[in-house]
């Protein structure tokens, strides 16, 4: 039995890997908390430009983010008191997102707000870092991998089927590309956690998957 009935279960993995569509068929069969680490920062990334605040002012940024609380409630993402789920997924908001995420102070303000999150409740968090760095002492940690060749026909796949073109070959570049800047980065790699279970989804139908993963929380 896993101490005060609290379950944090950290997902990492390449990108393409399922990660996101795995934690959020777990947490709601757990009926726990899914965090969407990527929100948090389009949520950091609307703050931003709605106090126009520049980047390169490291200043204002830090005032800004001291004065910042981000929470979930049913999958809604909530910023300072505000359900914003439906401001964030804008391509401005993408963009400012992609930026600020580069940003150390953005990224420890996020790390800090991701414990906190996770001391108070039950939640599965994916990224790439949660088991290493985020939720070091996750009751759970579950590195997700694939082949990239699957992940990439798996991608090509979702664009055909969304009605966009895709080239099978430039997807599989970039899976490649990504994978290796992702675990070659300065500032937490993405690497498998030493007391991760290592679940490679290549040829795993994605129920499959959430019954393994469910399995292994059962045996906690």
């Amino acid at each position: 039995m896993v101490k005060n009935d609290l379950i944090r279960i950290a997902i990492d993995g390449p990108g393409g890997a399922g990660k996101s569509t795995i934690a959020k068929l777990v947490a709601k069969d757990l009926n726990i908390e899914y965090i969407d680490t990527g929100a948090m920062y389009r949520a950091i990334g609307l703050k931003i430009i709605k106090e126009n605040i520049d980047l390169k002012d490291p200043k204002r940024l830090e005032v800004m983010l001291n004065d910042t609380e981000i929470d979930f409630n049913n999958e809604k993402i909530i910023l300072d008191g505000e359900d914003v789920s439906f401001f964030i997924r804008t391509p401005e908001i993408s963009m400012m997102a992609s930026n600020c995420s580069k940003e150390a102070l953005v990224r420890e303000k996020l790390v800090k707000l991701q414990r906190k999150i996770g001391s108070k409740k039950s939640v599965v968090m994916d990224g790439r870092d949660i088991g290493t760095n985020v939720l070091k002492d996750a009751e759970l940690k579950v590195f997700l991998t694939a082949d990239s060749e699957v992940r990439a026909k798996r991608r090509y796949n979702e664009m055909i089927e969304k009605g966009e073109k895709a080239d099978y070959n430039e997807i599989l570049e970039d899976i490649n590309k990504r994978d290796y800047q992702d675990s070659h980065r300065e500032l937490n790699p993405l690497k498998q956690a030493e007391d991760a279970i290592l679940l490679d989804t290549s040829y795993m139908s994605i129920k499959e998957v959430v019954n393994s993963i469910k399995g292994y929380i059962e045996n906690l």
